[in-house]
């Protein structure tokens, strides 16, 4: 209580004496006239804070010390809280000559309490009465509390006698933490002390393993509510793991545990090394810092990093790029390791705070106690022992006679499921001078490593503890280069280890067949893998380059290639990883972002990956590398997409692939779904058999193109011209909406911006023309309900919408700009527009790939563009990667060719790149309000097989 606040530089922040003067002086210009005298006050009061908190900042970007700073703005609020409670006790209640029994005291409590003050911060005040309070003291601290609020401070406050004091604080840990923080602002001295003292005698003694355990589960369900781990890319400072809490959490604990009011006292206590102590001072420093940036920066108490302050914050710090690691990437990894070290001393200072209480433990609890902690041995080894359930040390020197040990103690602690003893991750933390190139290379050592990388039970436990303690970034320095390295976008929600780890966690729970559901390919094939080790070896490894100037999948396999030789693994082994790594990134790419439909695509992927064994490790890292990049990021639908691709791909690899001519093939289909419409009379068949060209028969499913006929049936029985269906797939998380219309250049202009305008992201479409003039396309959609009827009905709104637009009921630039409306732009990522035209990636078609940042109405503009240059869009496939979208077209000309025109190439990539980037263009100028009877346009325009 009472903690030394100490504000170095705050000369110049203010003049207290000349402040009081001014004020003396309002008192009296305006004794009598009260209302006058309290705005001169406020007005008065008001300036001085505003030039104190302004040359706080300049101080802060002057010499960077967070810790000076928030002890600067604590010390400003000090003085205007005591100017304040001076003036309303001798000029406005006239109690200057009051007796000290009578006198109330002015306390900080909470953070402000420790002598910090973020420029956002409450300010927490406890008004301490005496036992028999003056008549003038509840409106004294009404009139100072008005004038705070009026000043534009957000102030907690209590307002209790001592007596009140000590019986709260009996039961409410929140109301005890504030007092052990309580901190003599103004007024009675002698009254603070009291209820120090009592507070000391009555509450503290004796209670610390209460106060502990309360503090304890206190910030286990802080974290939990923040997100349990210290690595999410938007961290918030302050409740967060590894953030500003858990250091208040630490001294709170050593406060009323040690009686300590300074931490540099837990040094003299033995609980801290000097160098931990340091550790401590720095990040807490660091931390305040950011937070005060984060505050002056908003204008208000914010405590999420979130993105688009993040580079901001970064230049006010002075970071500056690096190659391969921007400005804002370099701040963020200096972030995230600065809370890996507040996680350290908590583990150290919680090892410590374990023993102490085991050792004051009095009498018969100490005895009891003795005989619970006694330590069994553990089979095979007596380096370590289990204590209770988690593996320690058998003595101190366990590291220093054999460095092995410092792997070992995570392969005992897996083998036999034990827990980690503080002590002996302290002792780890203590002793990483060990992790030598001598130790690097042993044998047993990497030995020991592969075993826990591969083991049965949960590997993750073992590797994150390895990486908190520092092993794991000493024992593979390329991995110790990547912690705590964030990417910056909104696609990657963890740190770069953090992604490697729980990438292995997916991995394992795949091989012990607990994702059968989710992943039911992945689970069917995992037993058949002839080697497990290069899998889960190229799954720890594959973004290991990331943060460098090249690309960090050549990069990594580079990398990979030295490792798995010191890992021991065969020459066979290692080509496996390196080619896992080098192409850990295209089953991804070509599932989500080229036509599975397009026999080009499965020939030129089966090519790159040879072998069934190659095709079938390769599936697994690809979902393992998705499902841990944050939640939401996986669906059913890229699940389906993987699926198609590992399907058509095994047929070709195994020679399955039929060598029948493509029209032999679309005569066959036709045949089939002749027979399929059973209910239909001969003509009937007939006519609608031949309504569909080649390409709907050759790749739509029979079972769809049944569902279509009947679709098509019915509209035409009503007399529809547009018409749409829906269904939708929980499993696939994908909504699909099937849309009947006359044929447009358009159409799918229309169709998707009036997605847009919905809400909806379209993430697939398939375009068919039929020979009567008329399109048949099917949208896919993202699911966005978890029950088929919410989504059912979503799905049906939509359909609505494309009809609304496409009849001309709705204009679309009005929908549209309805729907963006308020929105808040993603400018705070840079995505340079880019088009890629290629011929080679399909026999049929030219595929054009864009890549840029994302917005509403993109694809609504992109295709409008196309549909200008006289593009007949095949089908597009619409993938998201946080803020930057990759859309790929597959195209003709109108009479069905290829574009290999390179002037014509160069003018559809500049029209693109133009409406990427927002310019002017006239083809936006020009999207229709509705088709159904287009000016100057013949329907049927589209590519006829």
């Amino acid at each position: 209580m009472d903690s030394k606040v100490t504000a170095p530089g705050h000369s110049g922040l203010l003049d207290i004496a000349a402040l009081k003067g001014r004020c003396e002086f309002i008192a009296s210009a305006h004794a009598d006239y009260r209302d006058q005298m309290r705005k001169a006050l406020l007005g008065e009061l008001k300036k001085a804070y505003t030039e104190g908190r302004e040359q706080a900042r300049e101080l802060l970007s002057v010499d960077g010390s967070g810790l000076a700073c928030a002890a600067r703005l604590s010390w400003l609020q000090d003085q205007i809280i005591t100017v304040l409670h001076d003036f309303a006790l001798n000029h406005i209640f006239n109690a200057a000559m009051a007796p000290e029994a009578a006198r109330i005291t002015v306390t900080a409590v909470g953070g402000y309490g420790r002598g910090t003050l973020a420029p956002g911060s409450d300010i927490d005040l406890l008004f301490l009465l005496p036992a028999k309070p003056a008549s003038w003291s509840a409106p004294a601290i009404e009139f100072m509390l008005y004038i705070l609020w009026d000043m534009g401070f957000k102030v907690g406050h209590a307002t209790r006698n001592i007596e009140e004091s000590v019986q709260l604080s009996k039961g409410d840990m929140t109301i005890r933490t504030a007092i052990l923080e309580a901190r003599y602002l103004c007024g009675s001295r002698p009254l603070f002390d009291e209820l120090w003292t009592r507070f000391t005698r009555e509450i503290m003694r004796g209670t610390g393993p209460e106060f502990i355990a309360a503090k304890l589960t206190e910030r286990d369900e802080r974290h939990r509510k923040a997100g349990d781990t210290r690595y999410l890319v938007e961290p918030n400072i302050k409740e967060g793991k590894g953030g500003l809490r858990d250091l208040h959490t630490l001294f709170w604990i050593a406060k009323y545990h040690y009686h300590v009011r300074d931490t540099e006292e837990l040094v003299k206590l033995g609980v801290l090394s000097r160098h931990e102590f340091k550790l401590f001072q720095k990040a807490e420093d660091f931390l305040w810092a950011v937070r005060c940036q984060l505050h002056f920066l908003t204008g208000k108490a914010e405590e999420r990093l979130s993105f688009d302050v993040q580079p901001e914050i970064a230049a006010s710090l002075g970071y500056q790029p690096h190659p391969g690691l921007s400005a804002v990437e370099r701040f963020m990894k200096h972030y995230f390791l600065v809370a890996k070290d507040v996680g350290d001393l908590t583990r150290i200072f919680c090892a410590t705070l374990e023993d102490q209480q085991a050792k004051e433990a009095p009498g018969i609890s100490a005895a009891i106690n003795r005989f619970a902690r006694r330590n069994r041995k553990i089979p095979g080894t007596l380096d370590f022992v289990d204590d209770r359930g988690r593996i320690t040390i058998a003595d101190p020197e366990v590291f220093k006679r054999d460095p092995v040990n410092l792997i070992r103690l995570f392969h005992i602690a897996d083998i036999n499921g034990l827990e980690f003893h503080p002590d002996a991750l302290k002792l780890v933390t203590r002793s990483l001078k060990l992790v030598n190139n001598a130790l690097r290379e042993n044998d047993e050592a990497n030995r020991l490593f592969l075993s826990i990388l591969t083991s049965p039970r949960d590997p993750t436990l073992s590797l994150r503890r390895m990486n908190e303690s520092g092993v794991l970034g000493r024992f593979i320095p390329d991995f110790g280069k990547i912690v705590a390295m964030m990417q910056f976008n909104m696609y990657h929600h963890y740190t770069v280890d953090e992604h490697l780890i729980r990438s292995v966690g997916v991995l394992s729970a795949i091989d012990q067949g607990r994702e059968a559901e989710a992943h039911p390919l992945t689970a069917q094939i995992m037993p058949a893998i002839e080697d497990r080790v290069s899998l889960y070896v190229a799954v720890l490894l594959h973004d290991i380059a990331k943060g460098r100037p090249e690309d960090h999948s050549v990069a990594g396999a580079r990398v990979a290639r030295k490792l798995c030789q010191r890992f021991g693994l065969s020459p066979k082994q290692t080509e496996t990883v390196v080619w896992l790594i080098e192409e850990h990134l295209v089953m991804s790419m070509v599932a989500q972002t080229r036509d599975l439909n397009d026999r080009k695509t499965i020939v030129d992927f089966a090519d790159k990956v040879r072998s069934m064994e190659r095709l079938k490790m390769l599936l697994i890292l690809t979902v393992c590398d998705i499902r841990a990049v944050g939640p939401g990021v996986w669906n059913g639908w890229k699940g389906q997409l993987l699926r198609t691709l590992y399907y058509e791909t095994e047929l070709l690899l195994s020679g399955g692939f039929s060598e029948v001519s493509r029209k032999e093939r679309a005569r066959f289909a036709r045949e089939r779904l002749h027979e399929a419409l059973v209910d239909w009379s001969q003509k009937d068949r007939d006519a609608y058999t031949q309504l569909h060209y080649d390409p709907y028969l050759l790749t739509v499913p029979l079972e769809d193109q049944v569902r279509h006929a009947a679709f098509i049936r019915g509209a035409d029985k009503v007399g529809q011209a547009l018409a749409t269906m829906v269904r939708t797939d929980s499993f696939h998380a994908i909504t699909e909406i099937t849309v009947l219309s006359p044929d447009h250049p358009r159409l799918l202009t229309v169709i998707a911006g009036a997605c847009a305008a919905a809400g909806a992201n379209i993430v697939d479409a398939q375009i068919f023309t039929t020979s009567d003039g008329r399109a048949l396309d099917t949208i896919l959609v993202n699911r966005e309900f978890p029950n088929d009827s919410d989504e059912m009905r979503r799905a049906a709104s939509i359909g609505k919408m494309i009809e609304d637009v496409l009849s001309g009921r709705k204009r679309l630039p009005e929908v549209i700009a309805t729907r963006t409306r308020g929105r808040k732009r993603a400018k705070t990522f840079v995505v340079p527009p880019a088009v890629t035209i290629s011929n080679t990636l399909s026999n049929k078609f030219t595929v054009i790939e864009i890549e840029c940042l994302d917005r509403p109405g993109l694809l609504s503009e992109v295709t409008a563009v196309l549909s200008d240059l006289s593009l007949d869009i095949a089908s597009a496939h619409i993938t998201t990667f946080g803020e930057k979208v990759i859309d790929t077209f597959y195209v003709t000309d109108l009479l069905g060719h290829k574009i290999t025109n390179e002037n014509r190439q160069n003018n559809i990539a500049a029209r693109l790149k133009a409406v990427m980037a927002e310019e002017a263009d006239e083809a936006r100028d020009r999207m229709p309000s509705g088709i159904l009877a287009p000016v100057g346009t013949q329907a049927g325009t589209r590519t006829k097989e």
